[in-house]
């Protein structure tokens, strides 16, 4: 126990506050209401814990959400009971498809009217049960600061996932001794880190056997140390290496033995390498069905090594050969000891062949457009942007075409830069989840790319920015419809465009303005470097560029439903024979 630590007689409000100093927390993400009051209270006399006020509770989680991502530390949220604990669903079940460690503290009405329908009642541990790693119900002031530390244990710990608190208001008036373990224990929660020997041993000599081997990784990889050992397993087989959405970054996206992202919108060779390899590595991934295509036709030749922390993960959608479970960066080091120690070396004539058909589909150049189009195309414009901040940006997006193309065309060559909603698919996550970075980074530039339609779901966030002088730079890649489901109508409902155009758009550049920021509309692809030069040269102001793109630029390549890897959709001037 600290010295700081000494028993002291607190009401459950400060117990609330000093439990998360003592882990570190230096940010809140939150909206006051009724029942939590005293720990604003607590919060106000206090100033080693900064509150952000945000405009919306969704906003709060994926703001939280957003630091964690950006860090590797827990985010931290606190909302108010009722409506204010059902708005942060979206945020807790977006984080939950992610694992990305958030604590959400919500505040109940008190004990004695739980199940009274009291005002702004409402059972938030019921109503978040399926979309949490683990959620607690605090009736008794004395269990508060260790239902605290088993929350930030929780989340943070083996396959990372939000928790939520619930907190009655009397517990936060009730005065209990403080004392906060350093560590803690849980008889019923111990993950799996080290990897079984004998079944890494089995993985190796497998490895090593390979004709046509591929590494697949996923957001896993990118947790504690996984990204470097990653690098250093990857180079020392020299094998080729896909990401999935959420591991981009996790892997330099500039090495040669990367082959892009695989899956619906994947690379043409990183698709193709997955369908014909004869050895198939995951990594921290989870198979889902935007990077599987039809199982059926998986990766139909492979043998396949599964490395996960969470064990309902490994053969869940797809058998796997090998099981291994255990953390990447516990896992990976004893594989590389392993290789290293082995007499047995990567077949270098079949690798040799492997890398030449490889490099016979990257002449595909899958990801080719008109750059001598009169109109703005959203692939210009990231190209420009990853040219302009020499890919040293933080960035964050929402959900649809334009996050696609950011994963194509902006080269992520570290852990954490990349900040998407991959599971849930969130629209209006982009801006709060910039804020959290923006916080966590403060001299770093912040850059979110959004659409017309995905930026006015949390459109309200401009406020919370202008309070704290965030400068943020909002890309919103404008082109007037819900792009991605619009690209579905075009393929698979004969252009039948049922309510995808997006009318009324506001005038972005006078919204900006109005919340004090500024404003830009780009509608000429000739003055596109020149205003994102302009707005990263304004380093203390958000700026909203507004670019007019192409209404019909689709994304691609594209693996419909139904099909697998190697029945790609290509862009028409792409389209094989």
């Amino acid at each position: 126990m600290n010295e700081a630590n000494k028993t002291e007689m607190m009401m459950g409000a400060d117990i609330l506050v000093n439990a998360l100093v003592a882990e570190g927390v230096e940010h809140v993400f939150g909206y006051p209401g009724g029942v939590v009051l005293h720990i604003y209270d607590a919060i106000f006399k206090q100033d080693k814990l900064q509150h952000i006020l945000v405009r919306h509770e969704q906003a709060a989680v994926h703001a939280a959400d957003g630091y964690a991502r950006s860090t590797g530390k827990p985010g931290v949220a606190l909302v108010t009971s009722g409506p204010g604990a059902t708005n942060t669903i979206t945020g807790i079940a977006t984080a939950y498809m992610d694992s990305a460690p958030v604590v959400i503290i919500t505040g109940q009405v008190a004990t004695a009217l739980i199940g009274n329908d009291a005002f702004q009642e409402v059972d938030a541990v019921g109503i978040s049960r399926p979309c949490v790693k683990h959620n607690f119900l605090v009736k008794d002031v004395n269990d508060l600061a260790i239902t605290i530390k088993k929350a930030f244990h929780i989340a943070t710990t083996g396959r990372p996932g939000p928790v939520l608190v619930d907190i009655p208001k009397d517990v936060t008036i009730l005065k209990a001794p403080f004392e906060y373990p350093d560590t803690i224990e849980m008889r019923s929660y111990k993950p799996v880190v080290m990897g079984h020997p004998g079944q890494i041993r089995r993985a190796v000599d497998m490895m090593l056997s390979a004709k046509r081997p591929v590494i697949y990784t996923g957001g896993g990889a990118m947790r504690g140390n996984g990204p470097k050992a990653l690098t250093e397993f990857t180079q020392l087989l020299g094998y080729p290496i896909t990401q999935t959405l959420m591991g981009l970054g996790s892997y330099p996206a500039t090495d040669p033995l990367f082959i892009g992202m695989l899956g619906m919108h994947g690379t043409y060779e990183a698709n193709m390498a997955m369908h014909e390899c004869d050895m198939l590595i995951a990594i921290g991934a989870r198979f889902d069905d935007r990077i599987t295509g039809d199982l059926e036709k998986f990766c139909p030749y492979a043998k396949i090594v599964h490395v996960d922390i969470d064990p309902a993960s490994i053969s869940k959608n797809v058998p796997v050969d090998i099981p291994i479970v255990g953390a990447v960066d516990q896992v990976l080091p004893d594989m590389i000891s392993m290789i290293k120690e082995s007499e047995q070396r990567p077949d270098s004539d079949a690798l040799a062949a492997w890398w030449g058909q490889i490099d016979t589909w990257r002449t595909t150049n899958c990801l080719e457009y008109d750059r001598k189009s009169k109109l703005i195309k959203p692939q210009f414009v990231l190209e420009k942007l990853y040219e302009l901040t020499q890919g040293e940006a933080y960035v964050t997006s929402d959900v649809g075409q334009h996050q696609m193309f950011t994963a194509q065309f902006y080269k992520f060559t570290r852990p954490y830069q990349w900040i998407t909603s991959g599971g849930l698919g969130t629209m209006g996550f982009g801006l709060p989840a910039a804020m959290g970075v923006q916080f966590a980074h403060p001299n770093d530039t912040v850059a979110c790319i959004t659409g017309d339609a995905s930026i006015q779901m949390c459109i309200q966030e401009l406020s919370t920015c202008k309070q704290f002088d965030l400068p943020i730079k909002i890309i919103c890649l404008n082109n007037g419809y819900l792009g991605m489901v619009r690209q579905w109508q075009e393929l698979f409902y004969d252009k039948r465009y049922s309510h995808t155009y997006v009318e009324a758009l506001p005038d972005f550049v006078k919204l900006a303005d109005s919340y004090g920021h500024v404003g830009m509309c780009i509608e000429k692809p000739s003055d596109v470097e020149g205003a994102l030069k302009e707005s990263l040269a304004m380093k203390d102001r958000l700026v909203f560029m507004n670019f007019i793109t192409d209404q019909e630029e689709n994304v691609y390549p594209m693996v419909a439903a139904g099909k697998g890897h190697n029945e790609m959709l290509l862009s028409p001037e792409r389209e094989l024979a």
